[in-house]
This record gives structure tokens, sequence and C-alpha cells, in this order.
């Protein structure tokens, strides 16, 4: 079994999220997503200073989400299930055993309801995404 995780996939998938998080917080749930975060009632000040702490939001992001892909490398290569079939199944179990009931507490506790199901579609089709690349780039 070959336990070596490859780093140039780990940086794509985590490329990878960030272009997915743009178009799916974007194009197509943008609005929703800012009106469920009360985005869109901020003062042009609150907005102009989001807009100022942006590259770093995106910096931070990106960093966690090649940690979460290192770690779900690390699943990957180390399963019984291999390959494309095998990154994509532990991607979903993953996201499944830990981001949904997280998400849900989150989702019970501060009644953002249309959130928790925006956030864990976004994480499902990132998650999917990245453990196709993880399980098939060896």
């Amino acid at each position: 079994m070959n336990t070596e995780i490859n780093y140039w996939a780990v940086l794509v998938a985590a490329i990878a999220s960030m272009v997915i998080g743009s178009i799916w917080y974007g194009p197509l749930f943008g609005k929703m997503f800012m009106q469920e975060m009360g985005m869109d009632k901020w003062t042009p000040e609150q907005q102009t200073k989001m807009k100022n702490a942006m590259m770093r939001s995106y910096a931070l992001q990106f960093v966690g989400s090649f940690v979460m892909f290192f770690v779900l490398a690390w699943y990957i290569v180390t399963s019984v299930h291999t390959g494309v079939y095998g990154g994509v199944a532990n991607a979903f179990g993953l996201w499944l055993g830990f981001v949904v009931p997280l998400a849900l507490g989150n989702a019970i506790w501060g009644g953002k309801v249309k959130l928790f199901w925006l956030n864990i579609g976004n994480m499902l089709i990132t998650l999917l995404v990245a453990g196709a690349i993880l399980g098939g780039w060896r």
C-alpha cells in the first residue's frame, strides 16, 4: 500500500475548493448567503471594512482548506478503498460523520436553517471533488 501523500494533489484540491466556494457563494447562492448572514443590511462602512479584510480571509480559508485536504489525503491513502472511489467514499463519510453534525449543532442553536443547508451543500460538493482529486491523483 502506498501511504505517501501527494502534496500537489492536496494543493490542487485546496485551489479547487476556493473555486467551488467562489461559485457557490457568488453567482449560485451569493444573495441568499448575504441575506442569511445579515450582510444585505450592512452600512457602507461595514462593507468597506469587510472588503479590506478579504485577502486575509481568503488566505486563512486557503490554509484551513489545505490542512483539511491533507487530513483527507491521509485518510484516503491509509484506507482499504483506493482510487477515485476511495477518495469520494472517504470524503462522503467524513462529511456525513463530522461536517453535518457540527453544522447541525450550529443551526439548532443559532437558528439559521437556510444557512445550514447552504453550507453543508457547499461542503459536500467541495469534499467530493477533493476526494476525487486526492484519490485519483496518485
